[in-house]
């Protein structure tokens, strides 16, 4: 088992729901973690309630994955501040959920560029850290990465591209000693899409059980690699 006191991280969109509990998973086992988020006020908030883990360090960062010099930027207060970038997280995603006939051009740009685009740009920031550690690189995925549905058609474009990009990205870097798995959660209980986070989700995923995932990954010994990991609840209302 390998041991992650004082490895460092990266995770887009940790202010809250999966990269938050990812961000809290890391920190409990002694990890130097930075969150991101597009508000600086978003991210230092999250960043001192993550503090109160007590084991390693946390820090936010204002930053926003449709923007590469952002991305670059972010990676770069990492590894001033840490000398070193063991995992990265690409986690930031949105979801704009229309029939195509009525899905407007800004809704469709913005989920791409923020849930595909917004990937490619992270590890295009973070490989040249990812490669002097011989780190991991995790893509949040969907179930709808390979399960498409009515009114889905920006957010399903969007995750099946990760899906993909995520599995040719491994095959990719593997000869870096690289390893990339993409994570493909079901139904999570975050604020995503104005959710509030209720007793009514007991049933779903929580956001801890994808942080000991996170944290279950890196400790695998570096010769075993899951690449693609498909999350269910395990019952579901009506199962």
């Amino acid at each position: 088992m390998q041991n992650l006191t004082n490895k460092t991280a990266l995770i887009t969109g940790g202010s809250k729901g999966i990269g938050y509990g990812i961000a809290a998973a890391l920190l409990a086992e002694g990890m130097k973690v930075a969150i991101t988020s597009r508000s600086q006020k978003a991210a230092d908030e999250a960043a001192s309630e993550l503090a109160k883990i007590g084991k390693g360090e946390i820090i936010g960062i204002e930053a926003d994955v449709r923007n590469f010099d952002s991305q670059q930027n972010a990676v770069n207060q990492v590894l001033d501040k840490w000398g070193q970038l063991d995992l990265l997280v690409a986690n930031a995603g949105i979801g704009h959920f229309a029939s195509v006939e009525d899905m407007t051009m800004e809704q469709w740009h913005e989920t791409i560029d923020t849930n595909l685009t917004g990937v490619f740009y992270s590890i295009k920031a973070g490989l040249d850290g990812l490669k002097q550690s011989k780190g991991y690189f995790i893509t949040i995925s969907s179930l709808a990465g390979t399960n498409f549905f009515a009114n889905g058609s920006a957010y399903n474009a969007s995750k099946f591209g990760v899906t993909g990009f995520s599995q040719a990205a491994m095959l990719d870097l593997r000869k870096h000693n690289i390893r990339v798995t993409t994570i493909m959660p079901g139904s999570v209980a975050t604020y995503f899409n104005n959710h509030q986070p209720n007793d009514a989700d007991a049933w779903k995923i929580q956001i801890e059980d994808l942080g000991q995932m996170v944290v279950d990954l890196m400790q695998m010994h570096p010769r075993t690699l899951p690449s693609k990991i498909e999350v269910r609840p395990t019952m579901p209302p009506g199962a």
